[in-house]
């Protein structure tokens, strides 16, 4: 597979921002409008402007010049221009050649087809972010783990497992689940290890939980997933679940977790 270049890279970027200036009009971003111009879209000195940049700066970076840019540059200008999350991506990848940092990306919806294709299913299912928060679930998982009665914070799922007595009194091999859980979220810690969020959770279910403290820093844990094995329904009869992972969005590490009843 032949390499991209890095002039061509640059000659991307480009054509990139100056196709997303030239969509946007004063009117769309608060500007006055001044009458009459030569060319359609944005100034530079407008995006300069509205990102917070210098204009010789945000010049060089659209002319593709040999510069170092920060994430916060990149994520002000990709305000300025009003880029949607795959567009934010694609500014990343072209400047940096990666990803924006996973701290932008920590959603606290999901787009309505995606709450549609949920709805539509008969099993449980929910799309969790790369905290674990439950940003989204259908009625059977509502009725599995209870989740629209609780408050924001408490739609989490390892703090559900660690530190909400009444559901680990449902887990009938909660140290099994709870021990695959917490493994498989120290491999999605990997993604974003200095995120400000993922460690306040860390932080908060040490305090909270003896157990996550103690397993927090002994990482010899067996098995990985993302969801409960085994769970007691509301007639204290025992189900036994099996677990299929979607990725719903791979940039904002959104994930639709699927429950299947285990095969006997």
């Amino acid at each position: 597979m032949a390499q991209r270049s890095l002039q061509r890279t640059r000659g991307e970027l480009t054509d990139f921002l100056l196709h997303h200036r030239n969509k946007l009009t004063p009117a769309d971003v608060g500007l006055p409008s001044t009458g009459r111009r030569r060319t359609p879209g944005l100034r530079r000195e407008e995006v300069a402007t509205l990102a917070g940049v210098g204009l010789t700066w945000y010049t060089w970076f659209e002319q593709g010049r040999d510069i170092n840019v920060s994430e916060r540059f990149l994520l002000r200008v990709s305000k300025a221009l009003k880029l949607d999350d795959a567009e934010c991506c694609h500014l990343f990848l072209l400047a940096q050649g990666r990803p924006p940092p996973a701290e932008a990306y920590q959603a606290q919806a999901v787009p309505p087809r995606i709450q549609t294709l949920l709805d539509d299913l008969a099993r449980p299912a929910y799309v969790i972010n790369l905290r674990w928060d439950l940003v989204a679930w259908n009625a059977a998982a509502d009725v599995l783990l209870g989740l629209a009665d609780r408050e924001p914070p408490a739609r989490n799922l390892l703090r559900l497992a660690f530190a909400d007595p009444a559901l680990r009194r449902r887990l009938p091999a909660w140290r099994r689940d709870a021990s695959c859980l917490l493994a498989q979220f120290r491999c999605d810690l990997a993604l974003a290890p200095g995120d400000d969020a993922m460690g306040t959770l860390i932080e908060e279910l040490s305090r909270l939980s003896p157990d996550f403290r103690r397993w927090w820093e002994s990482p010899d844990l067996e098995g990985y997933a993302r969801g409960i094995g085994r769970l007691l329904d509301t007639q204290g009869t025992a189900q036994d679940f099996d677990h299929q992972t979607l990725v719903v969005d791979e940039h904002r590490h959104l994930w639709m977790v699927v429950y299947f009843k285990a095969s006997t």
